[in-house]
């Protein structure tokens, strides 16, 4: 499976969000640390979800970062995340 899919279908399970748009931006960071050959290196998520309703960006980030640690510990060097609730914008 995809690194793309597979961080997909965990924010997908986790905050059930009305919108999600995960990219891989690998191919952006050619020569730049932690870019491999093979890609699936550095992602942008663009997620809303009730879930992070009233709470602050940092928090958001903390939600996200946790559900994927495994990834950022793995093989996914960055993750620029833009994680907003319903209305925002």
């Amino acid at each position: 499976m995809a690194m793309t899919d597979t961080i997909s279908n965990k924010l997908r399970e986790a905050f059930t969000p009305e919108s999600l748009r995960v990219i891989d931006e690998s191919h952006l960071h050619e020569g730049h640390a932690g870019h491999r050959p093979s890609g699936e290196t550095h992602f942008r998520v663009y997620i809303v979800s009730d879930a992070f309703k009233g709470k602050g960006r940092v928090e958001r980030h903390r939600m996200i970062n946790a559900l994927l640690s495994a990834e950022l510990q793995g093989s996914v060097h960055a993750l620029a995340i833009h994680a907003q609730a319903p209305g925002e914008g």
